[in-house]
């Protein structure tokens, strides 16, 4: 199993701008001590600067890539559908059928924007089955490429496209997948995944606002991700934003996700959907920090602490 992210910001997508790169590149020359002599130098120095420096988190909203053999499920259709559509193009040619798995966590626009620009969505031979919980789900996808927002209706997607809604808490099973749905604190309703697959877990748990007080609410996510091998995570917020400025924004933060990993005994938490104001180097203190407080809470096992990029891959 694989799991690749092509979009991890949230609310709304972003871009580097000018000023970014132009401070990336300042603090890159100004830790240089000697000049490179030759190419592979270069490489060496460059691959040694902080992922801050060095790289990006990308700007892409969510889109998450589950491959295990022939089975390709996509978690939220961000703008990050756009570089996985091109990419599953290039794996696997425009010619073969393909059945691509869809579950979306709820219907805000950031989190469907994407299917427009999903290239295997105009292809007469590719079926796309869209899971979801919202009874709206089918008139959601419909209504965005409705004019005047888009010049593309959706009946001129070539795809045969389905819509399935599914009963969260109840089991199902897509080849030899178990998946599970539970609800999640949010305006107009969230869902989080569970993904079981050969003894490796997968939760996918975004756009979920947690209530400290709520002990009836933690002990249900808990079990949701319990003994997890891998929890994909919103961290939008710092704890103190969570629980004042942003209470009821329907987001969540870091501090509370390492709590509830280590509650559930998961192995690894994956930050996202992070907060589109911060940049790579306020991204990366959020990691650090997370990474500090895992150190000082534990208390059995250690929880592996990461933060999603575009283009990061994970075996669970």
């Amino acid at each position: 199993m694989k799991v690749r992210f092509w979009g991890t910001r949230g609310s709304i997508p972003v871009s580097l701008t000018a000023d970014h790169i132009r401070a990336k590149l300042i603090t890159a020359l100004s830790q240089l001590q000697t000049l490179p002599r030759d190419m592979d130098e270069v490489e060496t120095y460059v691959d040694g600067l902080d992922f801050a420096v060095r790289g990006t988190y990308g700007g892409h909203s969510s889109c998450v890539e589950i491959e295990h053999r022939n089975e390709v499920f996509i978690l939220d259709m961000g703008s990050g559908a756009r570089a996985l559509g091109q990419a599953l193009l290039a794996r696997y040619g425009a010619k073969q059928r393909r059945t691509y798995h869809v579950f979306i966590s709820h219907l805000h626009w950031d989190h469907i924007m994407g299917l427009p620009f999903f290239a295997p969505a105009y292809i007469t031979s590719n079926r796309i089955i869209i899971h979801g919980c919202h009874g709206a789900l089918e008139m959601a996808f419909h209504r965005q490429q409705d004019a005047p927002s888009f010049p593309v209706d959706f009946g001129s997607l070539g795809a045969h496209i389905e819509f399935d809604v599914i009963e969260p808490g109840r089991r199902f099973a897509i080849a030899d997948f178990s998946i599970s749905a539970m609800l999640q604190r949010h305006g107009g309703d969230s869902y989080g995944w569970r993904f079981e697959q050969g003894g490796k877990t997968v939760v996918y748990s975004t756009d979920s606002e947690h209530r400290v007080e709520d002990v009836g609410e933690r002990a249900a996510f808990t079990e949701f991700f319990r003994n997890a091998d891998l929890v994909i995570f919103d961290a939008m917020y710092s704890l103190a934003d969570a629980i004042s400025v942003k209470a009821d924004w329907g987001h969540s933060s870091n501090i509370t996700g390492v709590e509830l990993c280590q509650l559930a005994n998961a192995k690894k938490l994956c930050l996202y959907h992070h907060e589109p104001a911060y940049d790579d180097r306020q991204i990366a203190g959020v990691l650090e920090e997370t990474r500090r407080f895992e150190a000082l809470t534990r208390n059995g096992a250690t929880l592996e602490v990461l933060s999603a990029y575009d283009g990061l891959e994970l075996e669970p």
